[in-house]
């Protein structure tokens, strides 16, 4: 075997800004949408903000530890600096995708931003009543002197800084821009023309400060970091723990500062002493600050052309009602989502919180939408008397805050609620409904690759099982045993749980295709994931390679070893799809002599998913469905037009279409949907038809 050096992995921010930049293709793709394309654009600045946040702030809290070295050999230092000026890179792309091809093609379209240059005296006689009615009473300028120091800015928010004079005074002082008004504003009677808030702000300035001449105002954005971290040690109750680590987290370091880049050196420089921040971590931009206003942008637009074309989800009527049970009871079922729909997963927890049948029903909640149906259905289970118990994440990143409301609103339900694990995030995707069917008990089971939000299961890729399985039935049981009490099961018969139990079962069907193959037999080996960053498992699948195990992975994300090298990884290839739907489902299936065994999990090939979250794993165990997983996966490898694929010099290249038919494997699995939608109908409408057809009474004689 070849000694694995630093050469052959990838450090895992570079990767992670070559999937964004992957991202930013896709607005760059005239074949997209042009609605769609913006909001791409705009899911890029997303993307890259939870990064700064989070990945960022952390290379900069290590970047004194000299000793510490990633696997590609970079200290916490080199890849701070390294990230930074490719982020800046990448920062100034994005603003060239914005003003040579979205702002001017939406612009054909009918959605002009205005900007103050272009602002005519009869616009800014229509936005004054505006102004004066809904934005000016919100407005708070602070000023920053010798008497009042430097306000505080909280994270995520957009401010502009204000040059002041007053004879031969100069003067500096902030306006937040306010983020409960629309940033986005339609001028009155001028249809198509839009000005931005810090913009429409900008128009009226000189009445905030009266007395005082304005000499500028420039917008800026900053971030904190935004790291929660909540120790392991015996402590304060773990709720009252987050909602303080919270409020802490939102006076983090500030480690990034976007601004204008008519900004005057003299406060650029003022900002970048009192807001901490280094140079390397200041980018300038030619156009408005947080390209998220894209998304509001497009919301105007009519154009039905401009966005993807709706679809009808596939949804099987004896899964849309109280048939529900007895449908599971028959087979597994096996859901695709979004092109299978979300609502049987719902339709499962509510009926069951109706059915007299139902004992019980445990979940676990990592994230959940806003105004969540699956909420309001165990509280209404507990509220019939059902044993209802929730694990609700409230350490889930960036949804603490709506975990916690959440928890606290079931507890308030009667729901018996836990506040998720000290020490490890519970990340796995598991309902259990308990049944009493006659004289016994039967465990109804969902287990899934994704979140139970029933609006983001509308546009990612998830799948998800449905089964009274005795053995899962039984291992789920544990499962819940372990997260709300003292139970440390010896063994699972189905399932498999980290921390450290996924990772055992990967590696250990890993020597098993690695033997078979050094015997002679036929293997392969497909993984599907969001990311791969765990070195163990990076190892297991190089040393598989050079068994010569051919190894398919579809990785949207992050992936730190470099495929196609000889010796090495040769037998390796990875492909990336950025599409319409955000891949997220996690498949993992082990190949010998035409035989496979087909996995579905909640978690990605991450060290923390791994070694830090507690994940399941479970096998689909009904051949019809494993081949349906098998479908998915080749379907998806065989996609040539939104695939890239990773060469061993880190570039992420294109398929060759020549001479080939073009394969949309997200559009393939729309057309299945709805030709199975068309065929359920065509099914009842023949059933309703046989049903109403006359038939002569005989003669009572």
């Amino acid at each position: 075997m070849k000694t694995l050096t630093a050469e052959y992995y990838t450090n895992r921010e570079v990767s992670w800004l070559a999937f964004n930049e992957r991202v930013l293709d896709e607005a760059r793709d005239k074949n997209n949408p042009l609605y769609e394309r913006a909001k791409f654009l705009a899911i890029t600045q997303s993307n890259m903000d939870e990064w700064f946040q989070v990945r960022v702030a952390s290379l900069y809290q290590l970047r004194h530890v000299k000793e510490q070295q990633d696997v590609s050999g970079l200290s916490p230092h080199e890849q701070l600096k390294l990230v930074s000026d490719l982020a800046g890179q990448q920062i100034k792309e994005q603003y060239q995708v914005l003003n040579r091809s979205i702002l001017p093609a939406l612009e054909q379209h009918g959605l002009h931003i205005v900007s103050i240059e272009q602002i005519t005296d009869e616009q800014r006689s229509e936005l004054a009543g505006y102004y004066q009615s809904s934005v000016f009473p919100v407005l708070t300028p602070m000023a920053d002197d010798q008497t009042r120091p430097f306000p505080f800015l909280a994270t995520d928010s957009l401010n502009l800084v204000v040059s002041l004079a007053k004879g031969n005074e100069d003067r500096m002082a902030i306006v937040p821009i306010p983020d409960i008004l629309p940033r986005v504003i339609a001028i009155p009677e001028f249809a198509g023309q839009y000005i931005l808030l810090e913009d429409l702000i900008r128009l009226f300035i000189d009445g905030l400060f009266t007395g005082f001449r304005v000499k500028s105002a420039t917008a800026f954005h900053i971030l904190r970091d935004m790291e929660l971290d909540v120790t392991d040690d015996e402590g304060p109750n773990l709720l009252v723990e987050v909602q303080q680590k919270l409020f802490e987290r939102e006076r983090g370091a500030v480690i990034r500062l976007v601004h204008e880049k008519n900004m005057p050196k003299r406060i650029l420089g003022r900002l970048m002493r009192v807001l901490d921040v280094a140079e390397s971590r200041v980018y300038a931009v030619n156009g408005p600050i947080d390209l998220d206003f894209l998304n509001k942008l497009v919301k105007f637009g009519s154009d039905p052309t401009a966005r993807y074309p709706k679809y009808s989800q596939y949804l099987d009527e004896s899964l849309s009602d109280e048939r529900i049970f007895e449908t599971i009871a028959d087979h597994d079922v096996l859901l695709h989502h979004p092109y299978d729909s979300f609502k049987p997963v719902v339709n499962l927890i509510q009926q069951s919180a109706k059915d007299a049948n139902v004992l019980a029903i445990k979940m676990v909640l990592y994230r959940v939408s806003g105004n969540s149906p699956i909420i309001a259905a165990l509280s209404a289970a507990a509220h019939a008397g059902k044993q209802v118990t929730v694990l609700v994440e409230v350490k889930a990143r960036f949804d603490e805050e709506n975990n916690v409301h959440w928890a606290q609103e079931l507890e308030r339900q009667g729901v018996h609620v836990i506040y998720g694990l000290k020490g490890l995030k519970v990340h796995a995707k598991v309902a259990l409904v308990v049944r009493r069917e006659g004289d016994d008990i039967k465990r109804y089971v969902h287990l899934g690759t994704g979140n139970y939000n029933d609006v983001t299961a509308n546009f990612y890729t998830d799948l998800g099982l449905l089964t009274t399985d005795a053995e899962m039935g039984i291992d789920v049981a544990s499962v819940f045993n372990v997260l709300t009490g003292y139970s440390d099961p010896d063994y699972f018969n189905q399932l498999y749980m980290s921390p450290d139990g996924i990772r055992e079962a990967l590696i250990d069907r890993l020597h098993q295709v690695r033997a078979a193959k050094r015997a002679g037999h036929d293997v392969k080996v497909r993984f599907k994931a969001n990311s791969l960053s765990d070195k163990e498992m990076v190892d297991e699948i190089f040393v598989a390679s050079q068994d010569g195990v051919p190894v398919d992975m579809l990785i949207r994300g992050i992936t730190m070893l470099k495929p196609g090298i000889p010796g090495v990884s040769e037998n390796i290839a990875v492909h990336s799809i950025v599409g319409r739907m955000l891949e997220h489902s996690r498949i993992y299936i082990f190949e010998i002599d035409g035989q496979a065994e087909v996995f579905l999990s909640s978690a990605d090939l991450m060290t923390r998913n791994l070694s830090r979250r507690v994940e399941l794993m479970f096998p689909i165990l009904e051949p019809a469905l494993a081949q349906q997983v098998i479908d998915v996966f080749d379907t998806m490898w065989h996609d040539n037009v939104k695939t890239r694929v990773l060469q061993s010099n880190d570039d992420w290249v294109k398929q060759n279409r020549r001479s080939t038919e073009p394969i949309n494997a997200q559009k393939v699995f729309i057309a299945d949907a709805v030709a199975r939608v068309a065929a359920q109908k065509q099914a009842r409408e023949r059933h309703e038809a046989q049903q109403s057809q006359f038939e002569p009474v005989n003669h009572p004689f």
